[in-house]
């Protein structure tokens, strides 16, 4: 018997804006009639969870915000801190994960785009940006198959050319990141883009359309068709026709958006400009209806006045197209010409296609005719919030207990060799050497370091920056896994002498209608929010992205859901000085474990990256973290690296101990010798994930200790560096005997191995 497929829904059906029948009824209420389709469009992008995080917005309350730094927290463009003599910087993290999985050269450059746009909408100039990448598989026997691997490898070339192409044109340095790869992510990749700008406190700009009267004026690209709906899409379970959302997905010009910005940047300083908006998600809609909310205003525009690049488009596509490269300003009545002269400059269209009102709504005509008329702070700030419910009970989908564990074997040469050419831990110079990270010469530490420096030249000053994440940890213990994510960046900052002050975060979770799925989100954000207060690093913005969940191409009545991902970027503020490196410098220097070997029993090793690479399970819990003997850790370390007493530092986290020795060692091919006493097995004591431990090369180890004893911190003095060389000895058995070239050369080539095929 024949199944009739379901009639797709038409653009009359509220369903086909992704519109509940609630929320249509709340429209109607709000219009007091029934909508045409144009202000359901509206209504189904700025209500959609891309757009107005209805499932998230009541659990993000609980965050924390608020310090003596802040200038500009959570509801903005981008969060906006002080870092001194008038100075401050603009920074945020975003997200464009379902349209790179559709189209990820496109996807992942309009995500670099767009965050950029965040950045100088403020007013600040874009000095630096960051990536946070997960992807499936690279070889058929993880992926599952070979066509799954083939994909997989495409989306990992296609994402990373995207970012190369638009931060390269555009002329800001990709300067660090991350990369992960897990089955999860096969059918939706994640792409999260960090950027920071810097400017001085008198040249912030808001997205306000304030002065009934003001001229709102048009600039940048024409308008197209690519876009549609974008934000929309962006909220939805991807299903089996996903790869017909190709026109969905936004088309950039890095050389458009250059010009872009340097006229935005000088149109700002004739003071004419007194709100400015990038058309980022739901483009023109979005713009407008939250420049007017935010102000408390009414916006009218009339579309016919608005730039266009193809003929005939309706006023659904104009009001939901997310063409690139366009902003929308609010100039001072009297002043439009000072802005058109700028924008004429740069070569760029400048048009006026509205102005500000008095009565507090979204007015849009087209020919004269009234086509939507919507209140804009129901639309912008009002859109329906939900208390999803979620499994309060444990629900896990690995084993808590450990499995029997076979006796270690006697030398770990082929598992650490296995363990540094994983994709996981295996080396990203394959990803970050197509980027320009040195461009605009501010670069002191960039790609493979533990955390990425940039100076300030006008202040004297560097910023670092870290993002990190781990959906392993957050699987076994969304809580505690968001914990972990936290100190490991501020660990990371601390390598190199900063002081975490603030942060983004950037939640990735699948459909949160399912009540599995929203406890990983509540449980993480209570977990990031506790160790952000505690670590006094508040959260000024972010982005949250959901629904990232695909239907199983060969059981489409089954949906794989992604990791719970939540990723944060941190900054932290240093002197600027030629930073402490993660690589040993010289043979001859003493090893010193800053915050001591650490412990581990079989459920948390289960958890660690040798559990799943050499082992073949995962299985237990996150490793056990101390949030007040970590912090002790990071004020150890900083005062060690910021005194001079640090050749090198490096963070002891995925693949614990030998790992980090190893990549330590490869930067100028200077081994180690080192010599472990414990009570643990062999790989525990090598291969464990616990936090607080930064690896310290020096040639001051007394002050080195007796600095770590001020802080009630252990300092495990372990071995020393050596010629060319790694070995690890554990209770007098030697455990691992490389040569340090030979496994350079392993872990340097294993990326573009896996991605060759």
């Amino acid at each position: 018997m024949s199944v009739s497929t379901p009639a797709r829904p038409t653009q009359e059906d509220p369903a086909f804006h992704g519109l509940t029948r609630d929320e249509y009824q709340r429209v109607m209420e709000i219009l007091g009639r029934a909508p045409n389709v144009t202000e359901m469009g509206i209504f189904g992008v700025m209500w959609s969870e891309h757009c107005s995080y209805k499932t998230s917005k009541i659990h993000l309350k609980k965050l924390p915000t608020q310090s003596d730094r802040v200038l500009v927290g959570p509801g903005e463009n981008a969060g906006i801190i002080d870092i001194g003599g008038g100075w401050a910087i603009a920074f945020k993290i975003e997200s464009h994960n379902h349209p790179s999985f559709i189209e990820p050269f496109q996807g992942a450059a309009t995500g670099v785009g767009g965050i950029l746009r965040d950045i100088f909408t403020m007013g600040a100039r874009p000095i630096a940006v960051l990536d946070a990448l997960r992807f499936g598989p690279l070889t058929a026997q993880e992926a599952g198959s070979e066509k799954v691997a083939a994909r997989n490898r495409r989306i990992v070339q296609g994402v990373v050319s995207g970012i190369a192409h638009y931060g390269n044109c555009f002329g800001v340095p990709t300067v660090g990141g991350e990369c992960m790869f897990d089955a999860s992510y096969s059918g939706n990749p994640l792409v999260n883009v960090f950027a920071l700008g810097v400017f001085r406190h008198d040249e912030i700009f808001f997205g306000k359309a304030t002065g009934v009267g003001n001229p709102v004026i048009y600039v940048g690209a024409k308008t197209g068709r690519d876009g549609i709906k974008g934000a929309a899409m962006a909220s939805e379970v991807f299903k089996e026709d996903s790869k017909s959302k190709r026109p969905n997905v936004q088309v950039g010009d890095p050389f458009m958006e250059k010009l872009l910005l340097e006229a935005c940047l000088e149109a700002m300083k004739t003071g004419a400009i007194v709100g400015i908006q990038d058309m980022g998600a739901a483009g023109l809609t979005c713009s407008t209806c939250e420049m007017g909310s935010r102000a408390g205003t009414g916006i009218e525009i009339e579309l016919m006045k608005v730039p266009q690049r193809e003929t005939g488009m309706t006023p659904y596509e104009m009001m939901l197209s997310e063409s690139q490269e366009r902003m929308l300003l609010v100039a001072e009545k009297g002043r439009e010409q000072e802005v058109f002269d700028v924008f004429t400059k740069w070569g760029l269209d400048a048009s006026t296609i509205g102005e500000v009102t008095g009565d507090g709504k979204l007015r849009v005509r087209h020919k004269g005719e009234v086509v939507a008329e919507i209140p804009n702070r129901e639309l912008a700030d009002e859109a329906p919030q939900y208390k999803r419910p979620f499994d309060v009970a444990a629900h896990r989908s690995a084993p808590l207990d450990a499995p029997a564990l076979a006796a270690p074997p006697e030398s770990f040469n082929a598992p650490l060799t296995t363990l540094m050419t994983s994709a996981d831990l295996c080396s990203k110079r394959w990803i970050w050497q197509q980027y320009d990270y040195q461009v605009r010469t501010n670069t002191l530490a960039g790609p493979g370091a533990d955390a990425a420096v940039v100076r300030i030249k006008e202040t004297g000053t560097s910023v670092a920056m870290a993002v990190d994440g781990n959906g392993r940890w957050c699987m076994l213990d969304p809580r505690e896994g968001a914990k972990h994510m936290v100190a490991e960046c501020c660990r990371n900052l601390a390598t190199v002498g900063a002081q975490p002050v603030a942060a983004t975060n950037n939640l990735n979770f699948a459909n949160p209608e399912r009540p599995e799925i929203m406890r990983q989100l509540v449980e993480a954000v209570e977990g990031m929010g506790e160790a952000c207060a505690f670590f006094e690093t508040p959260i000024t913005g972010g982005n949250v992205s959901l629904y990232n969940e695909t239907h199983d191409e060969d059981d489409p009545a089954v949906s794989v859901p992604i990791f719970p991902t939540p990723v944060l970027g941190i900054v932290g503020l240093m002197k600027t000085a030629e930073p402490v490196g993660i690589a040993f410098r010289a043979a001859g220097r003493s090893l010193v474990l800053v915050g001591g070997l650490g412990s581990t029993d079989a459920q948390r090793f289960g958890s660690s990256h040798y559990a799943r690479q050499i082992l073949g399970a995962v299985w237990g819990l996150p490793p056990a973290l101390d949030m007040e003997y970590e912090k002790r850790v990071h004020a150890a370390v900083r005062e060690i690296v910021t005194t001079g007493l640090a050749e090198s530092a490096h963070d002891l986290s995925d693949g614990g101990l030998a790992a980090a020795l190893a990549e330590s060692s490869f930067g100028a091919g200077v081994g180690a010798e080192v010599a472990l006493s414990s009570g643990m097995r062999d790989d525990f004591v090598l291969f464990h994930e616990g936090p607080s431990r930064v690896l310290v090369s020096t040639t001051s180890p007394e002050a080195v200790q007796a600095i770590a004893a001020r802080f009630h911190v252990e300092a495990t003095l372990i071995g020393s560096t050596v010629a060319s060389q790694l070995t690890i000895r554990h209770n007098g058995r030697l455990l691992a005997d490389v040569k340090v070239e030979e496994l350079r050369g392993d872990w340097e080539t294993a990326l573009p191995n896996l991605l060759s095929n």
